[in-house]
């Protein structure tokens, strides 16, 4: 048994885990108001859009209720709840990078070698883990390169995205510094990017748990819940351990 996840990427990992499924639960209810996407900075029903989610029958949602928040429609309300954990969740994203960046997790553990951008280092990682053959012994502890890009794809690129299409959405932003939804194309450009993105996420976090499943869900899990991690034996040199 070793340690392998400090408290406060524990800490971050979980509040993340609850602060998105908000966030992705009171934005379906929204989307639910206008379920249409559009590029450009105005959007409205004679407009053409390139997305259009109508309900398949007359008075239905766009999303279940099982699936909102809150789960009967109530744009005022769904939008209390976004707004209120969308701060949560800059906030959170910014201690933690500057907290991970003080304490070297980022240059120790997401750092990408020269190496490891490899073609054939790359191709390797895929083909392993297509085959299922997981890293065992002290390398266990390390992320793969996959593992590397995939984190630091959302870390550095999709949840910045979010909370950055966010801003751009919001009239106070708009009045105040209207080049930034300009930025994006216009304000109905910012909204596809933040629906495209938020199911970017919601594909990281299905890959996710599959992974976690298939490397053994009970030893992962004890480890991003206690921090203690029971090392899988290495392969064998003739073979699979």
């Amino acid at each position: 048994m070793v340690r392998r996840h400090r408290l406060s990427t524990r800490l971050w990992h979980w509040g993340n885990a609850v602060t998105l499924l908000v966030l992705l639960m009171s934005g379906l209810m929204i989307f639910n108001a206008h379920p249409r996407l559009y590029w450009g900075e105005y959007g409205a029903n004679p407009d053409h859009a390139w997305l259009d989610i109508g309900a398949t029958v007359a008075g239905e949602d766009a999303f279940p209720g099982w699936a909102t928040i809150p789960s009967t429609y109530s744009l005022a309300d769904a939008r209390l709840w976004h707004l209120a954990f969308a701060w949560v969740l800059a906030l959170a994203l910014l201690a933690y990078l500057a907290w991970s960046l003080a304490n070297g997790h980022i240059r120790r553990d997401l750092h990408i070698t020269r190496r490891e951008w490899r073609l054939a280092h790359l191709w390797q990682d895929v083909r392993d883990h297509a085959a299922l053959r997981f890293a065992g012994g002290a390398a266990a502890l390390r992320y793969n390169t996959l593992q590397k890009i995939a984190y630091a794809a959302v870390l550095f690129g999709l949840l910045p995205l979010m909370i950055a299409t966010g801003l751009a959405m919001s009239p106070g932003m708009d009045a105040g510094w209207p080049w930034f939804s300009a930025v994006w194309g216009g304000r109905q450009s910012a909204r596809s990017v933040h629906f495209i993105v938020a199911f970017a996420l919601v594909g990281f976090f299905v890959l996710h748990i599959l992974m976690v499943l298939l490397a053994g869900p009970l030893n992962e899990l004890r480890s991003i819940v206690t921090g203690w991690y029971r090392l899988p034996p290495s392969p064998s040199p003739d073979g699979p351990a």
